[in-house]
C-alpha cells in the first residue's frame, strides 16, 4: 500500500465518524431512546478503516453484532444508519432492522448478524456465488474472537479452503467473548493455529495501529483478488465499552481498561499525522466535523416519521410453499 498523508487522513476521518456515531448510539440506548441491543465499536476503529480502505465498492462485506464501524468504513450513509437505529422511515433497512441488522446491498454490505459466526457463513456463501458467477469481486468477513469457538465458524473456514474461495477472514480479537475472557474458554494454542489448521495462511497485526492494519489488509486483499485466497487477518484490539450498551463492564479491572485507552487507535493516528505535517487546527476541525455530522444525523432521525404500517407486508418472502409430511 502506498502510504500518503492524504490517504491516512481520509481513514482517520472515517475513524472519527465511527467513534462519534457509536458514542451517540450507546448513550441513546442507555437513555432508552433506542430499542433493542446496541454494541459499541469504540476502541476498534482502526481495523474497519484499514481493511475497508483496500476494498472496492463492488466487494462484499459481512459483519457481526458490533458492526456500525464496518458499515461507515465501507461508505454507508451515517444518517440512513441513524434513522435505522431509531426505527424510522428512510433508515438503510427501512427502519426494520435496528442496530444489529444494518445492511446496504448497493455498497456490498451484506449486513450485520446477531448470531455469533453466522455472518461468516453468509460471507462464504457470497464468495461461493462470486466464484460460480465468475465475478470480479472479493468478500471480507468481520467477526470477533468469540466466533472461533462456534461450529458455523469452523464449517465456514473448511468450506472456504476446500473450494479456495475469494474471502478474507478478519478476526477482531478484543480478548472477550461477551463477558468472558476468550482465552479461558478456548482450547489449543489459539486463534492463529486454529485458522492455519484448515490450511489458511494467517497474518497477525496490531489492530490499534491504523498504518499496520492498512498495510496488511492491502497485501492480503490483493492476494485474495489474485485468486490466492482464502486468507485470514488476526487483529488484536480492545473494546472500551461493555459487550453491549447496558453492560457496565464490571467484570474488568479498571486499570486494564485505562491501560488500553492509553493505546487509543485514534490518538495514535493523530500523532502520526502530526509528525507528517497535519496541523492541530486541522485535526480539531476534523473532530468537530465528525460530531456535527452525527448530530445532524440524530436530529434527522428524531424528526423522521415511523415507517408506514404497510411496510409490515414488504420484504416478506412469499415464494414457494411449505412442505408438510
Amino acid at each position: 500500500m502506498e502510504v500518503s498523508v492524504e490517504r491516512i487522513h481520509g481513514m482517520f476521518q472515517r475513524m472519527l465518524l465511527m467513534r462519534a456515531f457509536d458514542e451517540h448510539a450507546g448513550d441513546a440506548r442507555r437513555a432508552n431512546l433506542l430499542r433493542g441491543s446496541v454494541h459499541e465499536y469504540i476502541g476498534q476503529e482502526a481495523i474497519a478503516a484499514g481493511v475497508c480502505a483496500a476494498l472496492h465498492d463492488r466487494d462484499y462485506l459481512s459483519s457481526y453484532h458490533r458492526g456500525h464501524g464496518h458499515c461507515i468504513a465501507k461508505g454507508a450513509d451515517p444518517t440512513a444508519m441513524m434513522l435505522e437505529l431509531y426505527g424510522k422511515a428512510g433508515g438503510v433497512c427501512g427502519g426494520k432492522g435496528g442496530s444489529m441488522h444494518v445492511a446496504d446491498f448497493s455498497l456490498g454490505i451484506l449486513g450485520a448478524n446477531g448470531v455469533v459466526a453466522d455472518g461468516v457463513t453468509i460471507a462464504v456463501g457470497a464468495a461461493q456465488a462470486v466464484r460460480l458467477l465468475g465475478e470480479d469481486r472479493i468478500v471480507v468477513a468481520f467477526f470477533g474472537d468469540g466466533a472461533l469457538n462456534r461450529g458455523p465458524m469452523l464449517e465456514a473456514l473448511n468450506w472456504a479452503r476446500v473450494y479456495d474461495l475469494p474471502v478474507l477472514f478478519v478476526c477482531e480479537d478484543n480478548g472477550y467473548s461477551d463477558r468472558t475472557r476468550t482465552v479461558s474458554v478456548t482450547g489449543g494454542p489459539g486463534i492463529v493455529a486454529r485458522s492455519e489448521a484448515f490450511g489458511i495462511r494467517t497474518q497477525s497485526v496490531d489492530g490499534n495501529d491504523l498504518i499496520a492494519v492498512a498495510h496488511a489488509a492491502a497485501k492480503l486483499v490483493a492476494e485474495v483478488r489474485a485468486g490466492r485466497g482464502p486468507l485470514f487477518l488476526h487483529a488484536t484490539t480492545y473494546r472500551w465499552r461493555g459487550h453491549l450498551a447496558l453492560d457496565k463492564g464490571l467484570y474488568r479491572d479498571p486499570a486494564e481498561l485505562e491501560g488500553h485507552q492509553a493505546n487509543d487507535p485514534i490518538e495514535r493516528v493523530v500523532a502520526w499525522l502530526g509528525a507528517h505535517g497535519v496541523t492541530t487546527r486541522t485535526i480539531d476541525a476534523d473532530r468537530r466535523e465528525a460530531v456535527a455530522q452525527i448530530e445532524a444525523a440524530v436530529a434527522a432521525a428524531q424528526a423522521a416519521p415511523l415507517p408506514d404500517a404497510q411496510a409490515l407486508f414488504t420484504d416478506v418472502q412469499d415464494l414457494g410453499a411449505p412442505a408438510w409430511p
